[in-house]
């Protein structure tokens, strides 16, 4: 299979983080957001899921084509679509978005919304966190012992080791970011999340990939006078 195109430039291919995680370079499509590619096999999953979409780039398509497999696209709030389109035709993906977004994707074939929550297998599911955009949503996983959460932007990077919501020119609405924060802590399981991984920019993270010790960030935070950081 090849996803590859004459318009599409060279590009970097992603960087794995984990055996079972790979990132790609921040993306002009996403204001500088960054994607995801997950083993869904490692997570008992029917397939792979891509988080985000990331540039459309001839190193990421030939990462993606060289893994040959079927997959979901996971779509966490309007500034991760990219040139979604282009993916889902390239690869035949189903693409997962909330409803609240899905206006934005027209054309887009294989398209799948849900409103609060949704169920993409035993150790996978979304939940609607509005506030960064409309439509935003955070993605957990949690099979044998270990979880992680993708919170999108609901959190952003603010140092090494350090999320937490921020209020930009481009946030939709504070007050329900601020909500959506708590009811994902109600959400969890006790003692989730493991390790969290952003769908912003992860500059301020110098070098650092995901954030250690998710449940215990998210408690603080919580903590903290109006959910301010």
């Amino acid at each position: 299979m090849s996803l590859e195109s004459p318009h599409q430039e060279g590009g970097r291919p992603p960087q794995q983080v984990r055996p079972d995680l790979w990132l790609f370079a921040p993306s002009r499509d996403s204001q500088g957001g960054s994607s995801w590619l997950l083993d869904g096999a490692a997570w008992g999953l029917d397939g792979d899921l891509l988080i985000d979409c990331p540039a459309w780039t001839e190193a990421n398509s030939a990462a993606l084509a060289a893994r040959g497999r079927r997959g979901t696209i996971v779509l966490t709030s309007r500034e991760g679509h990219g040139r979604c389109r282009r993916f889902q035709e390239a690869l035949g993906w189903e693409v997962v978005v909330q409803e609240q977004e899905a206006y934005l994707l027209p054309g887009v074939q294989r398209l799948r919304t849900f409103a609060n929550q949704l169920e993409l297998g035993p150790a996978a599911r979304l939940l609607w966190t509005p506030g960064p955009t409309p439509g935003s949503c955070v993605l957990h996983l949690r099979s044998a012992g270990e979880d992680g959460l993708f919170c999108g932007r609901l959190l952003l990077p603010q140092a090494p080791g350090r999320l937490a919501p921020l209020r930009t020119a481009r946030t939709f609405h504070w007050p329900r970011q601020l909500r959506s924060l708590a009811a994902l802590r109600q959400w969890l399981p006790a003692g989730s999340p493991d390790w969290i991984a952003c769908g912003g920019g992860l500059g301020a993270l110098r070098g650092e990939k995901l954030v250690g010790q998710g449940a215990a960030l998210l408690a603080a935070l919580l903590e903290a006078p109006s959910g301010a950081p």
